[in-house]
């Protein structure tokens, strides 16, 4: 009965031990974990290059930063040196998460080729027929987005 009582114990000081980045879907990572044990944010693309270029540039696992519990791939040292002065200003709104499935209450996968960049904010769209209604009324889907967004921040994919 010792034993049981002393796992039980273990197991809930393990399940608080966790950092808020691991609450149920708070990021987009369904592509998977990195050498270093942690989920890879925005499917390995480098955040600082969707600001920089028209094309979106692929990181290289030797230029990683883990950011609340999530790595980032970069291209150079140089983005990765820019992130890291200022993660907040590079990665995607929502946690990677489609914008406009967040404005419908859902979470879908955001696509680094559906993006948009407004007031310096990064949003990802699931596809290129969600994004183009999306920029019907771009002002209306971010706003009812940020509403949204913390009803549904921690709630599993699944439960939407």
């Amino acid at each position: 009965m010792k034993t049981l009582l002393s796992l039980s114990a273990l197991t809930i000081a393990a399940a608080l031990s966790f950092s808020p980045a691991f609450a149920a879907d708070e990021y987009n990572v369904s592509n998977g974990i990195t050498l270093t044990g942690n989920p890879l944010g925005l499917h390995g693309v480098d955040p600082v290059s969707m600001f920089a270029s028209e094309a979106p540039g692929i990181g290289d696992a030797v230029h990683t930063v883990a950011h609340d519990g999530v790595d980032y791939y970069f291209a150079s040292e140089e983005t990765k040196k820019r992130f890291e002065a200022d993660p907040a200003s590079f990665l995607p709104q929502f946690g990677g998460f489609c914008a406009f499935g967040v404005y419908k209450g859902k979470k879908l996968d955001g696509d680094v080729r559906y993006a948009d960049i407004v007031d310096g904010k990064l949003y990802l769209f699931v596809n290129a027929a969600i994004f183009a209604e999306y920029l019907k009324n771009r002002e209306e889907v971010i706003s009812v987005a940020y509403d949204n967004w913390p009803g549904i921040r921690t709630t599993a994919v699944e439960d939407l």
